[in-house]
């Protein structure tokens, strides 16, 4: 299908297929499964609204990152920065497939995941951006310099020590673990 000027179909087949992967990325971004939903949405209907101005035939995985990362640290700034509390408090834990033979491999496996992903929480905000880009979202160092705007050596020196904080964090961890 085309690419035509303020074609709400032409938007709905392109944006649809990243409607997991934004909830994700905002997921972990906000930390809050409430505040997520609200910046997809936030997303979608910037997007939207700003179909016409998205040039055919450029990276619309970049442009509409883009437009959610945005509208995220907009969101952070100001009189905007106050967290969602949701009306019904529910646990926002990830829920692991079982895919192990024991219990004690399944309870291994989870502590493994919730080391991983406390760790990555403490990272600042634009180092856990480049990591979960390139790592969650497999998205080439070019697609990430696109949805950042930052140059390629910087995806790339970001990563390099995004990934350097997080071994030193899971190696701390592990650590005092075993003391």
């Amino acid at each position: 299908m085309a690419v035509s000027e303020g074609n709400p179909e032409s938007f709905e087949s392109l944006a649809m297929p990243f409607f997991q992967s934004l909830y994700n990325l905002a997921h972990w971004l906000t930390q809050n499964r409430d505040e997520a939903e609200d910046l997809v949405q936030e997303t979608y209907l910037k997007a939207l609204k700003g179909f016409s101005s998205f040039q055919p035939g450029t990276n619309f995985r970049a442009w509409i990152y883009r437009i959610l990362r945005n509208t995220f640290l907009t969101s952070r700034s100001g009189l905007q920065a106050n967290a969602t509390v949701p009306l019904d408090p529910e646990e926002d834990e990830a829920v692991l497939p079982v895919t192990s033979d024991t219990p004690e491999s399944f309870y291994l496996a989870q502590a493994d995941q919730q080391m991983i992903c406390r760790a990555l929480e403490q990272l600042p905000i634009h180092f856990r951006e480049a990591v979960l880009l390139a790592d969650v979202e497999e998205m080439s160092y070019q697609e990430i310099a696109e949805t950042l705007g930052i140059p390629i050596g910087t995806v790339m020196s970001r990563l390099s020590r995004a990934r350097r904080a997080m071994r030193e964090l899971l190696s701390a961890k592990v650590q005092g673990a075993s003391r």
